[in-house]
């Protein structure tokens, strides 16, 4: 008697990798992470001035298209930088940007629901991050 054959379960789809490339902490940063450091810096700088009626967005210089409200950065080297976020009617929005090309305005918008606190992304930026406070991002 043959028997049945039992169907494994469905493999869970995997989360979606950051774009963030780690290396060597000696090693040089590529434009791409320079970029981004310098990014996270202004974006924590930015949100400290918020009220609790405000949360940051990021105008699209020299485009019509309205703004991003960030809910995340990453960088692929060695010259890629990407905004996550929502746009103004919350559909999911991905800006993938060459680091030459970048140019960037940091908008302060309502925050969409009086219930909740103003959403925060600075803090979440880049987890143990060492950049200097001298402006320049650098170690120190």
């Amino acid at each position: 008697m043959a028997k049945a054959a039992v169907k494994p379960p469905a493999a869970k789809k995997p989360a979606p990798k950051k774009a963030v490339v780690k290396k060597p902490a000696n090693g040089p940063k590529s434009p791409a992470e320079w970029a981004h450091d310098r990014l996270v810096m202004y974006i924590r700088n930015f949100e400290s001035e918020l009220d609790a009626a405000q949360e940051i967005a990021m105008g699209f210089a020299g485009d019509e298209t309205g703004v991003l409200r960030i809910e995340g950065l990453g960088f692929f080297e060695p010259d890629i930088i990407t905004f996550y976020g929502r746009d103004e009617d919350g559909a999911k929005t991905q800006l993938i940007q060459h680091v030459s090309q970048l140019s960037v305005t940091l908008r302060a918008v309502p925050k969409l629901a009086d219930a909740e606190p103003p959403r925060r992304i600075g803090f979440h930026l880049t987890p143990g991050w060492i950049g200097g406070d001298s402006g320049d991002a650098s170690a120190g």
